[in-house]
Formats: structure tokens, C-alpha cells, sequence
């Protein structure tokens, strides 16, 4: 199989299908990266701009790295922070009316709700740049390496952000709460 690296060489050497494959390589991963930061209808008009960006860019890839995951990932944070700068403050917090839609009464979803509220929570408290590390490497899974690529930040510096994110995260009351709670329920199974 060719790499990315490869397929990226061969298109900026004018072979226009090579980087269509790149795209369709990692088309889902970066835009479940996206949708998980603004949403399935933004994650998509986002998507376009991050292989627009992309496919501009490819001249600055370095062809050392064989896959161009973290690569791409760096250009869609790039296109989220662009996004999130160019929109009112306002429209930054979800209208409250959005959450209504769809809402299932069953407990079981309750308690969904109630473990993603607790989780976003704690993540809430994390710094951006800790915050940013944990997620590449829990949600995307990357490697902590490869996170760093994509932050620009040293391998070292990326490891030191995820132990701080990890242990703040294990000392979170909230997460404490939704940890406690597992225990019960699988006890009472």
C-alpha cells in the first residue's frame, strides 16, 4: 500500500487523483474530529475548508512521516480555531431550546446525560493545551508523538500535558462521582 507521504509527493508532482486518496484515507476520522468539537452540520462545511487548507498546504508536509493523520488533524484544529475566531461570542453557547429536541425521559439516557455533563465538566477544568493532548490521544488515537505533531509541541512537553490532564482528571470530583457510581451499578448486576 502506498503511504500518504507517497500519494502526497505524487500529487504535488501533479498526479491529481493521489491526493483524493489521502482524502479518502481520513476523510472520517477528520470529520469525527470535527463533529466532535462543533457538531455534525458545521463538522461538515468545516470538512471542505480542511481539505482545501490541506491540499494548499501539502508543498510544507514533511514526507518523513509516512501517514498523514496528525498532519491533517494539525490543519483541521487550525480550521476549528479559525472558525471559533471568526463567530460571536453569542453563538459560541449552545441554545438551551437545541437540548429539548429529541430528548428521550428513559433513565438510562438520563444517566448518559448526566455522565457526558460530569465529563464535560472535568474536561471543562482542564488547560486548552491538556485538554487538546488527552483528546487526540484518547478520541482519536494517536499516539502521544503524533499529538504533539499536530499541537506543534515537543514529544516531552505533550507526555507532561497528558499526565497533568490524567491527574487532574483522577482528582475531579465529578469524575470521582461517575467512577463510584459504575462501581455500584456493577456490583447491583
Amino acid at each position: 500500500m502506498t503511504s500518504d507521504a507517497e500519494l502526497i509527493g505524487r500529487s504535488l508532482d501533479g498526479d491529481g487523483e493521489a491526493f483524493v486518496e489521502v482524502i479518502t484515507r481520513h476523510e472520517g476520522a477528520i470529520g469525527a474530529y470535527l463533529a466532535r468539537r462543533v457538531g455534525r452540520d458545521t463538522a461538515e462545511d468545516l470538512l471542505g475548508e480542511v481539505w482545501v487548507a490541506a491540499f494548499a498546504s501539502r508543498s510544507t508536509y514533511d514526507r518523513s512521516f509516512p501517514e498523514a493523520r496528525p498532519w491533517l488533524y494539525g490543519v483541521a484544529l487550525n480550521t476549528l480555531r479559525r472558525h471559533w475566531r471568526s463567530r460571536p461570542a453569542e453563538d459560541l453557547v449552545p441554545d438551551a431550546g437545541d437540548l429539548a429536541n429529541g430528548w428521550d425521559p428513559w433513565s438510562a439516557v438520563d444517566a448518559r446525560v448526566d455522565t457526558q455533563a460530569g465529563l464535560r465538566t472535568a474536561l471543562a477544568e482542564l488547560k486548552p493545551e491538556e485538554r487538546e493532548v488527552l483528546t487526540l490521544v484518547a478520541w482519536e488515537d494517536l499516539t502521544v508523538a503524533d499529538a504533539a505533531r499536530v499541537l506543534g509541541l515537543p514529544a516531552g512537553t505533550a507526555r507532561r500535558l497528558l499526565h497533568q490532564a490524567r491527574k487532574t482528571l483522577r482528582n475531579a470530583p465529578e469524575v470521582a462521582a461517575l467512577l463510584t457510581n459504575l462501581t455500584t451499578v456493577k456490583e447491583g448486576l
